[in-house]
C-alpha cells in the first residue's frame, strides 16, 4: 500500500479514535468518498494497536493501577481502589462484547457499513452529545464511577457499533448524562476504549493472522506508529481543551459532515 494512504488513514484513526466524530465511520468513508482501495482487515487492527498504546501510555498511571487490581481480581479480592477499577472496566466492556458478537454472526455488521448510515449517525448523536453536554450538571468526579454508571455507560458504549456513532462520543454523552465533568467525562471514555480495542483488535487479529505476509506486515507497522503518534497528540489536546472548551465544536463539525454524507446518499 502506498505510503501517502498509510499516512492518511493512520492520521484518520489516530485523531479520531478519542474525539467524539467516529474513527471508524470516517475509516469506512475513505474508499467510499475518494476511490482509494480498501485498507484491509490487517491495516484496521495495526492503527487501532497504535491508538491503544497511545492511550495506555496517556492514562498510564490508571492502567498501571487497574492492571495491578485485575490481579487482585483473578485471586477473587475486590479490595482496592485498582481492582475496582479493573472490575467496573469489565462491566462496562461486556455489553460492547456480546452486541459486537451479535452484530457479527447475523452479518448485520457489514449491512451498517454505508454512506447513509453513518450520515444519520454522525447528524442524530451529535445533537444527542450536544443536548447531554448542554442539559447536564457537572458535579460529579471520576472517583464516583460505581457498577450502576459503568453499566450504562457500557450499555451506551455498545450503540456505537452503529458506524458514525463514535465510541468515545457516545460513551461521553453518557457521562455527562450522568452528572460527571466533562474532563472525568472524556477521561473515563478513554479507559473505557482500553479493553475494547483489546477486544475487537484481538478479535481481527485472528481472523486476518492466518493471511497477512510481510508486506502486510510492514505497512501495518507503519500504520501503527503514526497512529500513535496521531492519537497521543489528538488525545493531549483534547483533554487540555476540555477545562475550557465545551463539546459544540465537535457537534458543529458532526452536524457538518452529517448533513453533506446524507446529501451525497440521497442525491
Amino acid at each position: 500500500m502506498p505510503l501517502t494512504q498509510l499516512l492518511i488513514l493512520a492520521l484518520i484513526q489516530g485523531v479520531t479514535e478519542f474525539l467524539p466524530v467516529s474513527s471508524s465511520g470516517h475509516l469506512i468513508l475513505l474508499p467510499s468518498l475518494t476511490g482509494m482501495q480498501d485498507q484491509g482487515q490487517v491495516i484496521d487492527v495495526a492503527v487501532h494497536v497504535g491508538t491503544l498504546f497511545a492511550v495506555i501510555l496517556y492514562f498510564r498511571r490508571d492502567v498501571a493501577m487497574a492492571a495491578s487490581g485485575a490481579l487482585r481480581l483473578l485471586t477473587g479480592r475486590r479490595d482496592t481502589a485498582g481492582a475496582e477499577l479493573a472490575f467496573l472496566l469489565l462491566m462496562a466492556t461486556i455489553p460492547v462484547i456480546l452486541a459486537g458478537l451479535a452484530l457479527k454472526l447475523t452479518g448485520l455488521d457489514d449491512a451498517l457499513r454505508s454512506v447513509a448510515v453513518i450520515g444519520w449517525a454522525m447528524l442524530g448523536f451529535g445533537l444527542v452529545l450536544w443536548w447531554a453536554d448542554t442539559r447536564s450538571p457537572t458535579v460529579r468526579t471520576d472517583t464516583d464511577w460505581n457498577l450502576r454508571d459503568a453499566i450504562i455507560m457500557g450499555l451506551w458504549q455498545a450503540v456505537a457499533l452503529i458506524p458514525g456513532t463514535s465510541r468515545s462520543g457516545i460513551t461521553i454523552t453518557a457521562a455527562r448524562r450522568l452528572g460527571y465533568t466533562r474532563q472525568d467525562a472524556a477521561k473515563l471514555a478513554m479507559l473505557m476504549s482500553i479493553p475494547t480495542i483489546i477486544a475487537s483488535g484481538t478479535l481481527l487479529g485472528l481472523e486476518v493472522a492466518t493471511t497477512a505476509d510481510a508486506a502486510a506486515a510492514r505497512d501495518g507497522a507503519i500504520a501503527a506508529a503514526f497512529a500513535f503518534v496521531a492519537a497521543l497528540g489528538a488525545l493531549a489536546l483534547m483533554m487540555r481543551l476540555l477545562r475550557s472548551v465545551s463539546f459544540t465544536p465537535y457537534v458543529i463539525y458532526r452536524i457538518i459532515l452529517g448533513a453533506v454524507l446524507l446529501w451525497i446518499a440521497y442525491s
